[in-house]
C-alpha cells in the first residue's frame, strides 16, 4: 500500500462537474493498493497518516498531527502509484496494482480505520473519472508506504 500525502489548505474532488468530497485544512492523500496488501497495512498505515506530525506548532516546528489541528482528509484511490515505467518502453504498466475487486473493499476498510481515529474523511468514486484540486501548504509532500 503507498500513500501520496500532500498538507492542504484545501482539496476538493469532482466527478461529471459534480462536488464529491471537499476538506479544508489537512491531507490530500493518494492512496495506492498492491495484490499484497492487506488490512494489516491499512491499519498501519492508517495510525501513521492519522498521527503524522507535519503542521507548525507556535514556534513553527512541523510538530503537529492532523488531530492536533483539527484537520481532515481527502483520500482519493489511484492505482497509478504502482506504475512500472522502467520494464521496457514509454507504456506505463499496471500489474503491480491490485484488480478493483481487491482493491476497493481495501480501500474502503483503510477511509474506515481513518475515521475511527476520529477524523473527518471525504473521498472520490473509487475507478470513476475524477478531478482533483487543492491548494498545496508548504509544499509539503510525503509518501508513505508499507
Amino acid at each position: 500500500m503507498k500513500l501520496v500525502v500532500q498538507r492542504v489548505l484545501n482539496a476538493q474532488v469532482d466527478v461529471d462537474g459534480k462536488t464529491v468530497g471537499k476538506i479544508d485544512k489537512g491531507f490530500m492523500v493518494l492512496c495506492g493498493i498492491t495484490h499484497e496488501d492487506t488490512e494489516k497495512e491499512a491499519d498501519v498505515l492508517a495510525r501513521k497518516l492519522c498521527n503524522l506530525r507535519v503542521f507548525e506548532d507556535e514556534n513553527g516546528k512541523m510538530n503537529l498531527s492532523l488531530k492536533d489541528v483539527g484537520g481532515e482528509l481527502l483520500i482519493i484511490s489511484q492505482f497509478t502509484l504502482y506504475a512500472d515505467t522502467m520494464s521496457s518502453g514509454n507504456r506505463p504498466s499496471f500489474i503491480a496494482a491490485a484488480r478493483p475487486e481487491k482493491a476497493e473493499p481495501l480501500y474502503e476498510y483503510f477511509l474506515e480505520k481513518c475515521r475511527q481515529e476520529n477524523i473527518k474523511v471525504e473521498k472520490g468514486i473509487f475507478g470513476a473519472d475524477m478531478k482533483v484540486s487543492l491548494v498545496n501548504d508548504g509544499p509539503v509532500t510525503i509518501i508513505l508506504e508499507k
